[in-house]
C-alpha cells in the first residue's frame, strides 16, 4: 500500500502515516496539494494530511482541497502529539542562533520561544525539510524547528526540546482517498455547507442536528473562494453519515443551505498517539 504525505522522512506527517498504516510505503510530497494529486491519479492508495492543530487551528489548504475535490473523501483520522525541538549543526550554541527554519505552523506554535531568544522565524515547506536544509548548509547560526527523530536522522544536535508555547500540542491528520481505508466502523462525519443570505439561516441549518439528538463537535466559518465576504461552514458531527437520524437531519439542513457536501464519514480518533 502506498500512502502519500506532505513533508520528508522524519516529518510529523510520516509519523501519522506509520501510526495508521505500519506496513505502508510512505510517499513524501512537497505540498498538501501534491498529496491530493497523487491520490486522485492513483499513484497513491491513500494520503494523510494535517487538518488541525490544537494551538494554531485549522489547516486551511487541506479544507479548501477537500471542498473542491469531487473524488477524495476523508475515511480516517489520527491525533499525533507534536513536541518541537530546536535543532542545529554540531558546534552550534543556542545563544548563537539567529534564524530558525520550519513549517509556518511550527513557527507559530513556537513563537514565544523564538521571541525570547531573538531568533528570526523563516518559513519552509515542512519541519523535516527545514532540518535537512540546515544540515546541508553547515551553518551554525541557523537552526530548524523539527522533531528529535528528524535531528537524529540528519546528524543534527538538539539545542532545546519542547519549545512549543503550549506544552500539550497536538495535530489531527486525516486519511484521504477515493475509497474507504478500512480503518473501522464510522462514528464521525465531516461536512461543509453554505447558507442562504437571510436572517436566521445559520440557526435554521444547525437546528436539525439538535432536533435529532446529534452532537456537533466542530463549527468553523471560512471565506468562500471567489465570493468576497461570503463564507462556508465546516462541521464535524458524531455518528455516521448513513445513520437514520443523520440522514433525516441532512434532509432538513438542505432546505436552508445553498450548498451541502459530506467530506467523509469515518472512525474518529480515540485520543492522541
Amino acid at each position: 500500500m502506498r500512502v502519500a504525505y506532505q513533508g520528508e522522512s522524519g516529518a510529523y506527517s510520516e509519523t501519522a502515516v506509520l501510526t495508521l498504516f505500519p506496513d505502508a510505503q510512505a510517499m513524501p510530497c512537497d505540498t498538501v496539494h501534491i498529496v491530493f494529486s497523487r491520490v486522485t491519479s492513483g499513484e497513491a492508495d491513500f494520503g494523510v494530511v494535517p487538518v488541525e492543530n490544537s494551538q494554531a487551528g485549522s489547516v486551511n489548504e487541506t479544507y479548501e482541497l477537500l471542498l473542491n475535490s469531487s473524488l477524495v473523501k476523508v475515511s480516517g483520522e489520527v491525533v499525533i502529539r507534536v513536541d518541537h525541538a530546536l535543532v542545529a549543526n554540531p558546534g552550534a550554541r543556542l545563544e548563537g542562533v539567529t534564524r530558525a527554519f520550519s513549517h509556518w505552523q511550527a513557527l507559530a506554535q513556537s513563537e514565544d520561544f523564538l521571541a525570547a531568544h531573538r531568533i528570526e522565524p523563516v518559513p519552509a515547506h515542512d519541519t523535516a525539510g527545514a532540518a535537512r536544509m540546515v544540515a546541508e548548509s553547515g551553518r551554525t547560526e541557523d537552526a530548524a524547528i523539527a522533531s528529535v527523530e528528524a535531528a537524529a536522522n540528519l546528524g543534527l544536535v538538539v539545542l532545546a526540546e519542547r519549545i512549543q508555547t503550549v506544552p500539550d500540542n497536538f495535530t489531527k491528520f486525516a486519511v484521504i482517498g477515493t475509497r474507504d481505508a478500512g480503518l473501522g466502523s464510522a462514528d464521525k462525519t465531516s461536512l461543509v455547507m453554505a447558507v442562504h443570505d437571510r436572517p436566521g439561516s445559520l440557526l435554521a441549518s444547525l437546528k436539525p442536528f439538535a432536533d435529532h439528538g446529534i452532537n456537533m463537535t466542530k463549527l468553523e466559518s471560512r471565506p468562500r473562494r471567489g465570493a468576497p465576504f461570503e463564507y462556508v461552514f465546516y462541521l464535524d458531527i458524531e455518528r455516521a453519515s448513513d445513520d437514520p437520524d443523520v440522514l433525516a437531519a441532512l434532509g432538513e439542513v438542505r432546505l436552508h443551505t445553498s450548498m451541502l457536501k459530506v467530506l467523509g464519514s469515518y472512525p474518529g480518533s480515540k485520543g492522541p498517539v
